[in-house]
């Protein structure tokens, strides 16, 4: 019968597909899940985010037979497994580097989603999926960033943790509960590493599980952003535009991972500091509650967002009110909204502008930092363009998207530097930059000449 799913019923894999349906499971998602055929390089990083997943998962199962939660041991522990248990070191710099190298990868990764328009219909819920996979990162991230037990360490906690007293009302007391204590302390690691350990790997399990199924339903974006599932088929109903993943790419994957463990393995065996990027040199020193270090920055993957956090002081809140005062006058008076929305948003504005200078800056410097995180969630919704693919847009979003891409850089730089006059004011600008991106992105994504998009991929073999 068509569409009847058949197992094999002899030997080892008869026997486990008649309790399991492994073949099945293969077949639908391997060997007969059908994606596009013009995948090119910017494909490699979401099957290297799973490389580097297990590669996380498997070392730091290693790395917890050895260390001691305890804020009495535990950077000695750290150092116990650097010199004295076998190939500790390599476990260690494969943990450390690859946490780094996570956020490359899952960076180009979104990057890449950004560019081809992989956030919109139908894979709006792909897209959130992924960036709360993002956000389950950051948290992995930073809960574990205090495990070694340095001065960077223990610092770095302080002050991340001291900006949620920053919250009205709740604030101070939230900032008690996260740390377990008034300060960072023996308490706060233990909490710290259940979190790292058990609880936030067992949620990023399950985000990607259904951040797979959930792209394996609605099938592959690719760079023409042309749906293949309702393009031509051939007499079996498989798409003419697609090839089966298996085999064609996990040997194309096979290459980006050999490439990638190349790259890998470079910095592991020859620089794993990174200059001081991907390990702190300050982290190197056993926490010392009573030694602040002279420069706190956290590491380079927060930095952008860090920088955002710096850049909301009283006197950016003071212009930011006066914008905020400016476009309520303009949306009322020549604004193109109508119906309740004509008097709803200027009032919304003018609430918000006085918000700006009733409450502290600290606090609107999280909201700052937070909001260039989740505004990432809305971003179906704020793409108003017609094209789905950057190859089809006016050549100046091209323009957009470069300068969005090095004010983030800019912004990553700028937060691993001491604060100064200067970079405090570049800081502000990079922040208007990167939130105006998405702000207005429902205007300026529709404006321009685009391309007209072709029925069918265009294809190219190399």
């Amino acid at each position: 019968m068509a569409g009847e799913k058949t197992v094999d019923t002899t030997g080892l894999l008869g026997w486990i597909d008649r309790r399991f349906p492994l073949s099945v499971m293969v077949k639908e998602h391997m060997s007969e899940y059908y994606a596009p055929k013009n995948f090119n390089f910017w494909y490699f990083f979401g099957s290297l985010a799973m490389l580097v997943l297990a590669i996380q998962i498997v070392t730091g199962i290693f790395l917890v037979m050895n260390y001691k939660p305890d804020a009495k041991l535990a950077f000695e522990s750290v150092e116990y497994i650097m010199r004295e248990v076998p190939w500790g070191w390599l476990i260690r710099y494969m943990h450390s580097t690859g946490a780094s190298m996570f956020f490359v990868v899952v960076y180009l990764h979104m990057l890449r989603g950004l560019f081809y328009g992989s956030y919109r219909k139908p894979r709006e819920l792909v897209w959130i999926f992924g960036v709360a996979i993002f956000l389950c990162l950051m948290a992995e991230a930073f809960f574990g960033y205090l495990l070694p037990w340095g001065q960077m360490s223990y610092w770095g906690a302080q002050v991340i943790v001291n900006l949620f007293s920053a919250i009205p009302f709740i604030g101070p007391d939230l900032a008690i509960w996260i740390r377990g204590d008034y300060v960072v302390s023996d308490a706060t690691l233990n909490r710290f590493f259940a979190f790292h350990v058990i609880a936030i790997p067992l949620v990023l399990i399950g985000l990607v599980v259904a951040h797979i199924i959930a792209l394996h339903e609605v099938g592959s974006n690719n760079p023409d952003g042309v749906e293949i599932k309702q393009g031509p088929k051939d007499r079996y109903g498989r798409p003419v535009d697609g090839i089966p993943f298996h085999p064609y790419y996990t040997v194309h994957d096979i290459m980006g991972v050999a490439g990638f463990l190349i790259v890998f393995a470079a910095i592991i065996f020859f620089a794993p500091e990174m200059g001081g990027y991907f390990l702190e040199y300050n982290n190197f020193i056993p926490a010392d509650p009573l030694k602040t270090p002279p420069h706190i920055a956290p590491v380079w993957y927060f930095t952008p967002f860090y920088s955002m956090l710096r850049a909301t002081t009283s006197d950016f809140t003071v212009v930011l009110t006066v914008f905020a005062v400016i476009g309520a006058i303009a949306l009322f008076i020549k604004g193109n909204l109508r119906g309740i929305w004509r008097l709803a948003v200027p009032v919304i504005l003018l609430v918000i502008a006085f918000l700006l200078q009733v409450i502290d800056a600290k606090f609107w410097g999280v909201v700052a930092m937070g909001g260039a995180v989740v505004i990432l969630f809305f971003l179906p919704w704020l793409d108003h363009s017609p094209v789905k693919s950057i190859r089809y847009r006016p050549t100046w979003h091209k323009y957009l998207y470069a300068i969005f891409i090095v004010n983030f850089l800019m912004l990553g730089f700028l937060g691993t530097q001491p604060p100064n006059p200067t970079f405090n004011m570049l800081s502000q600008i990079g922040t208007v930059i990167y939130l105006g991106f998405f702000l207005l992105m429902p205007v300026w994504s529709r404006l321009g000449r685009f391309k007209p998009v072709p029925e069918r991929i265009t294809f190219h073999a190399h």
